[in-house]
């Protein structure tokens, strides 16, 4: 097998470690981080998709008196070491995933613990990306990474028994077993990955950190054993394109270079097949009649409901694509089942490839096309090239792993590749009827779904995707202008408001709601003596409980008319405002930002630099809820006049459209008729116009300026 690595291409690095490491299933990575973490002096970093401060690391077993659960780990470590440091980093997730997450990650891994432990939540990557990567480095000396987060759901041991109470979540809930494989290193390698988490967390964090100089401690765990010593580690990224950051795609070209240069074998264990790139390079292999043999280890089914119905599916058209390629019978695509009834398969998470008994690669990677263009990524990557003794330790590496998952053991996988000459036709052979086994994966099992299923640059998108790009593959016009878009928006308000009214008025609906003694009651309340004292202090109230500002205001303008509705709702406003804003002055920046997420620091860099035009455009284009920029603005720099001036400015353009629309709604409430009802169309489409044509004119204000 020829050379593999060319820096700048397809890896960033080529470094030395003194000692490598390949560490199987979490028993053994979460008992090796706890070891490694202890013996810390200066810095821990930790780099992650996911991090839960209730992870129980050791399950057990001896925990060197030290806590077993992360949280109280880390914080115990920093009370005993003055020096130490610790950096926790992980993906501000979106919502779909927050069942899988843990609830206030901020509040359990920042503001209860030790002012030592600094946590950032990473939202710096474009619509729809993922922080992947997987890394923890100690005192710049050793460095994790792979496809383990420190992370519920992930402990396990290599014998995945179907019923070991120990595989238990924090919050108490058995789940089914897993595997994952991370690589340790030290050395150069290990310092290359300290500085891709620092730049990392410049990137989301906005401070530097830098490199320690010569580290005194050594904090190898002792429960691990080199693999390798003296040996180059190539790092590869995947990093999108991103504001002033360059699109980096090393991950995909060392795929592609690799599955190229393979002579006899490939054998991958991944938790997704959805690339068509990395699809059509196997299968370019497998159409050639000397080529290498295939072997691919995947779960059953990659997740929950969303996943089978997505990622499964696309899954299954690779799948189609590869065996119409494999004319000469060299793929076997499989799962590991651990027992039969009922039906049990292992989850498979680890990002591993092994090429020709020479090549070894362990990352944070799925073969998707997220990964390749999408997410961050970090892969780690050696080749032994020509080196029996090395070749021979390759081996030993790619024969655990087949004799977990096939249920035999290592020397059965080594006597029957050396018999039959080929890695297909040994698995065959050791392949059983028993509990614990490989099973081939039916490609055909998700056809029924693929009908439905859109195209992978939908649900797995290999670059980042705008706004725009989404909106037109759902109305199928991908050469729309942007006004047409506006008045979709606008005729989706006009049939909400319509369709309201008509439900109201025509359906069993109406003995529920009554308008007409609604408009009562909001008439009782005009009548009161100190109805304006209690619509201001009902402004105020709703800011701190952050009710929908823009429901109050229409109440105020239907009940007070359109003058004197005009007058309480700027008033009541601006009071709520303040009142938010002096919370935020209050509390101070720290508090707020330790309680908050990216998109909070986004606004508040905005306030902060732009000032009056921010406001006025938060105000305009509500990126987040009316209570929630005032407290934002409250720990920014601007000054209480300009956020005055901003608010001021910034709500007369809605609540202007308010006026026009609302008193309108409220005739179209009482009466449904043609006039009324014509009339409020067109005042919600020339409000709905002119609101369009202001936020575009302060974004090319925005674009001039650069606020």
């Amino acid at each position: 097998m020829k050379a593999i690595f060319q820096e700048t291409k397809n890896c960033w690095k080529l470094l030395p470690a003194e000692r490598v490491a390949i560490i199987i299933d979490g028993e053994e990575y979460y008992r090796a981080l706890h070891e490694a973490m202890r013996k810390a002096e200066h810095r821990i970093m930790l780099v992650g998709w996911d991090l839960h401060s209730e992870l129980a690391l050791i399950r057990n077993e001896e925990t060197g008196g030290y806590p077993a659960c992360l949280g109280e780990f880390l914080d115990t470590l920093v009370e005993e070491k003055e020096e130490l440091e610790i950096y926790l980093l992980c993906w501000d997730f979106a919502m779909i995933y927050a069942m899988e997450r843990e609830f206030f990650p901020r509040y359990k891994l920042q503001w209860r613990t030790h002012q030592n432990i600094h946590f950032c939540l990473d939202g710096e990557h474009p619509l729809g990306a993922s922080q992947h990567q997987k890394m923890v480095v100690i005192d710049d000396t050793i460095a994790f990474a792979g496809g383990f987060d420190v992370s519920k759901w992930r402990w396990d041991t290599r014998a995945h028994k179907v019923d070991d109470e120990r595989r238990t979540s924090p919050d108490g809930d058995v789940y089914p077993p897993f595997h994952d494989v991370q690589m340790l290193v030290d050395g150069e390698a290990a310092r290359a990955i300290a500085t891709l988490a620092f730049e990392r967390w410049e990137i989301a964090c906005g401070k530097q950190l830098t490199l320690l100089g010569g580290a005194s401690s050594d904090p190898w765990p002792e429960s691990i054993s080199p693999l390798f010593e003296k040996i180059d580690i190539a790092v590869a990224r995947t990093l999108p394109q991103y504001g002033i950051y360059s699109e980096i795609r090393e991950v995909e070209a060392l795929y592609l270079d690799s599955i190229q240069a393979a002579a006899k074998s490939i054998y991958i264990e991944n938790q997704y097949l959805s690339s068509f790139t990395i699809g059509e390079a196997l299968a370019r292999r497998l159409e050639e009649e000397k080529g290498p043999d295939i072997v691919i280890v995947m779960p059953l089914k990659t997740g929950g409901w969303l996943e089978q119905h997505s990622m499964d599916v696309l899954r299954g058209r690779v799948l189609k694509r590869l065996i119409e390629a494999d004319q000469w019978n060299r793929l076997r695509v499989f799962y590991p089942r651990l027992a039969k009834k009922p039906l049990t398969g292992l989850m498979v998470h680890a990002k591993v490839m092994v090429i020709d008994e020479s090549f070894i690669r362990v990352g944070s990677s799925n073969l998707s096309n997220r990964s390749l263009g999408l997410d961050s990524e970090c892969d780690l990557a050696l080749h032994v090239k020509d080196d029996p003794e090395l070749k021979e330790k390759v081996r030993a590496f790619r024969h655990g792993l087949l004799a977990e998952h096939l249920g035999v053991e290592p020397h059965d996988v080594a006597r029957k590749i050396e018999e039959t000459q080929s890695l297909v036709k040994a698995i065959d052979a050791l392949r059983s009827d028993e509990d614990r086994t490989l099973v081939p994966i039916d490609p055909e099992a998700t056809k029924d779904n693929d009908p439905w299923v859109p195209q992978s640059q939908l649900l797995d998108p290999e670059r980042p995707l705008e706004p725009d790009e989404l909106l037109d593959y759902f109305i199928d016009k991908p050469h729309q202008k942007r006004v047409y878009k506006h008045s979709f928006k606008i005729l989706g308000l006009l049939a909400v408001v319509l369709g309201l009214a008509a439900l109201w008025h025509w359906t069993p609906l109406r003995q529920w709601l009554d308008v007409a003694s609604v408009l009562q009651m909001a008439q009782w309340a005009k009548a009161q003596p100190f109805s304006p004292l209690i619509v201001l202090l009902a402004f105020i109230a709703g800011g701190f409980i952050s009710f929908p500002v823009t429901l109050m205001i229409i109440a105020t303008i239907v009940i007070f008319g359109p003058w004197l509705g005009t007058f309480y709702t700027l008033v009541g406003c601006l009071l709520s405002a303040l009142c938010v804003f002096q919370v935020g002055r209050w509390l101070g920046r720290d508090v707020v930002k330790r309680l908050s997420g990216t998109v909070v620091n986004r606004i508040n860099k905005k306030i902060s630099n732009s000032g009056i035009p921010a406001v006025i455009t938060f105000r305009i284009v509500p990126v987040a809820p009316f209570s929630l920029i005032n407290l934002v603005a409250g720990v920014s720099e601007i000054s209480t006049k300009d956020f005055i001036i901003g608010t001021l400015i910034g709500l007369l353009p809605g609540t202007l459209a308010i006026v026009v629309v609302g008193d309108q709604i409220a005739r179209s409430m009482q009466s449904p008729d043609l006039t009324n009802v014509t009339v409020l169309s067109l005042a919600v489409v020339g409000a709905g116009l002119a609101l369009a044509g202001l936020r575009k004119w302060l974004a090319s204000r925005q674009k001039v300026t650069g606020a």
